[in-house]
């Protein structure tokens, strides 16, 4: 299995491909009115960073839900995931809300974070003001996985919920069982192949499974370890592929600039969009050819 980039990156990659399981998930209450005619998009980061400088969180993920009927007014989302409680910051938060509801023209602004842990030291509202007046009042949606009871959510259709099963709270003996029930979990509610790849290493870096558990998994679960095996080796099958692939396309650019000088930008995204076959076939033409057209032209 791979080694996850950040628990930053793979909760932000999460929520980017199941941006509407995610709001359900994470935050319900906000999430109720959210039906399938809702248009859900996350905000260009570029955008934010060019606008808000340095003071924009990278790992942030704004998701703007708008209802195309006009029935209710666009709410933007804020989700932010934190895996170590004591480097949240509250006023950090509530900065960030302040200056994206200003770039968006928008009071509906709903921050929502995500805790891989409770901490006493979370803070989770915020008053400016003094002895006779607040003046600012912040709080935000938060969800904490390891203190939600990983059975309660063992059947559930949400795919954010089943991906999420073993960061959440159960007995270690129950380990070997709550990894089976996210892969499963995998298995029933997403049918593309890529993602399941993705998401298989997601689950497999936060089960820690010790090499004991992986062997009791295999046997109570073969048929999930089987389907496991098989595509693990798709992925170093594709791999090698992909390997033989860029080999062949690095001997023809490297012939062809030898052959007929550096090439214009079209012919180099000609190259690099062809499939095997058609690599070796301009390999053999080149042979023959005595200009750079002969090299793609049919025989």
């Amino acid at each position: 299995m791979s080694a996850p980039n950040s628990h930053d990156q793979n909760f932000k990659n999460l929520i980017l491909d199941y941006p509407r399981q995610a709001l359900e998930f994470f935050a319900p209450d906000e999430a109720m009115h959210i039906d399938e005619s809702v248009r859900i998009t996350p905000i260009r980061q570029e955008q934010l960073k060019n606008r808000l400088g340095d003071r924009f969180h990278e790992l942030d993920v704004p998701l703007l839900v708008e209802w195309p009927d006009g029935r209710r007014e666009a709410l933007l989302f804020v989700l932010e995931e934190k895996s170590d409680p004591a480097r949240f910051s509250i006023h950090r938060l509530g900065h960030y809300c302040l200056d994206l509801a200003e770039l968006c023209k928008t009071d509906r602004v709903v921050p929502v974070v995500v805790f891989l842990r409770g901490d006493a030291r979370i803070r989770k509202r915020l008053e400016l003001g003094s002895e006779n007046h607040a003046f600012l009042s912040f709080r935000y949606l938060f969800c904490i996985l390891d203190e939600m009871p990983a059975e309660q959510f063992r059947d559930s259709d949400n795919i954010v919920a089943r991906l999420n099963l073993p960061n959440m709270a159960y007995v270690r003996q129950a380990a070997v069982d709550v990894f089976a029930w996210a892969f499963q979990g995998l298995l029933e509610l997403e049918p593309d192949m890529e993602k399941r790849l993705k998401y298989m290493d997601f689950i497999d870096i936060y089960s820690r499974l010790t090499d004991n558990e992986r062997e009791l998994f295999a046997e109570q679960y073969p048929q999930e370890k089987q389907t496991m095996m098989t595509w693990s080796e798709r992925v170093r099958s594709e791999g090698v592929q992909q390997g033989m692939h860029q080999g062949e396309l690095a001997v023809l650019i490297r012939q062809l600039t030898r052959r007929f000088g550096p090439l214009d930008p079209v012919t180099d995204e000609r190259l690099r969009k062809a499939k095997s076959v058609e690599l070796e076939q301009w390999a053999e033409n080149i042979l023959d050819a005595r200009t750079l057209e002969d090299v793609f032209s049919e025989k």
